[in-house]
């Protein structure tokens, strides 16, 4: 959802705007209560998070060596 802020605003608060913007917040600026322009995050920050989820993925270890029987005995001692 966007939030509303007026040009005037807008210029006094940019720094601040910019952090909501960093954390996924998004923004309609306008002038004279219509609106002239979006302050959404950048693709390319969305971009590199998905990058950074999939590298941290397949860097998680693996479990070795478990057969069926193993995994069934370590739920039956509550070691889910």
């Amino acid at each position: 959802m966007f939030q509303e802020i007026g040009a005037f605003d807008a210029k006094a608060k940019l720094s601040e705007l910019l952090r909501g913007v960093g954390h996924g917040q998004r923004y309609t600026i306008t002038v004279r209560g219509k609106p002239v322009a979006d302050l959404v995050p950048s693709e390319t920050s969305a971009q590199n998070d998905a990058k950074a989820a999939v590298a941290s993925m397949q860097a998680f270890k693996k479990v070795l060596g478990l057969g069926a029987e193993d995994i069934s005995e370590m739920i039956s001692e509550g070691r889910r």
